[in-house]
């Protein structure tokens, strides 16, 4: 629309409503304001159009009437800018979004992980985003030599570039086959890998184990990742699994150590992230036995439905809110 024939138009408009009062000219007035939108047309433009149609209808406008609206143009004309960018934050922050859903998306499908089927083993998991990317990462593996290796990680470092990190991470993986069954070596290796290729602000934790069917020894390694737990079902006890090494990333000549502990019938690995261990309650933070006590009133379920259960119990306690990422995994020995 030219300048000219838009004025004409809200002119007609006005005219008629200030005559008649009808619905008619409000809706027309709807559609003038939804046509303006389209073709955006700034709220002070809009106040000027109402300016100069009134001073046409009415010649013999006060002056007092017409110095006001010089007033309210001021005034629209800075509501204006501040509303053109606020539409403009919106549209980047809507963009945005769809990004992140997409990245989400993608993350699941790249790292999504199958569980051993295994008689032998009652396995159970849950990891819960704190927001749409996960910076938390846990994979398992059933290999031909009756073992089953699982990793656990952290990211220091959320959002997109977690989860390129965490892509990365299960590639190189994946790619060094060879040494998955020894935790010392696969953690080596990833520390290298690492080291050389993430942005020297993100950091990865990391416990890699691997249990084998064959005598039900649980081997892991650490990488400056939270201790998990070894449940004994002949004492009903917890005991913190023992670990050392430095977070992935850091020293491209780090070196760690692997440990050993063997399950009898009924015993649990449990592994998890610091978003387990540093829920908080208040002001104050959830401790390593509250979460050990709520894994022994849910002993006679499913490995999965314990997790299950620990997570909601532990999400009702912080308000359903949670403040980082949680994974939780359980691995019990049934025979």
């Amino acid at each position: 629309m030219e300048e000219k024939t838009t004025l004409e138009v809200y002119k007609n408009i006005l005219g008629e409503y200030l005559t008649n009062r009808n619905e008619t000219a409000l809706y027309r007035a709807q559609r003038f304001s939804r046509i303006a939108l389209e073709n955006n047309t700034s709220p002070e433009e809009v106040i000027n159009m109402h300016i100069l149609a009134l001073q046409e209808i009415f010649p013999e406008l006060r002056q007092e009437v017409r110095d006001s609206f010089d007033l309210l143009l001021e005034v629209m004309m800075e509501y204006g800018m501040a509303y053109q960018e606020h539409q403009s934050l919106r549209i980047q922050q809507f963009e945005l979004k769809a990004e992140i859903e997409v990245a989400a998306n993608m993350q699941q499908t790249l790292l999504k992980t199958n569980y051993p089927d295994i008689n032998s083993l009652d396995i159970g998991a849950v990891s819960v985003p704190s927001k749409k990317m996960n910076g938390d990462y846990f994979h398992f593996v059933q290999d031909e030599n009756q073992c089953v290796s699982v990793a656990i990680a952290d990211i220091i470092g959320k959002g997109i570039p977690a989860a390129l990190c965490m892509s990365m991470i299960k590639y190189t993986m994946e790619s060094h086959s060879e040494t998955r069954m020894n935790p010392q070596s696969v953690l080596e290796n990833l520390n290298r890998v690492v080291e050389q290729n993430v942005d020297p602000s993100m950091f990865i934790t990391m416990l890699y184990g691997v249990y084998d069917l064959r005598n039900h020894c649980f081997s892991y390694a650490s990488a400056g990742h939270e201790p998990g737990f070894r449940y004994i079902a002949e004492k009903g006890r917890f005991e913190d699994l023992f670990t050392k090494g430095l977070v992935l990333g850091v020293s491209r000549n780090a070196t760690y150590k692997e440990y050993r502990c063997k399950l009898e019938s009924n015993d649990m690995i449990i592994l998890l992230t610091d978003g387990v261990t540093e829920c908080r309650s208040g002001n104050d933070f959830i401790e390593r036995e509250t979460i050990s006590e709520i894994i022994k009133e849910n002993i006679h379920l499913p490995a999965q439905e314990i997790v299950d259960n620990v997570y909601r119990r532990l999400e009702k306690l912080q308000d359903f809110e949670l403040r980082d990422d949680f994974t939780l995994i359980i691995i019990r020995r049934q025979v």
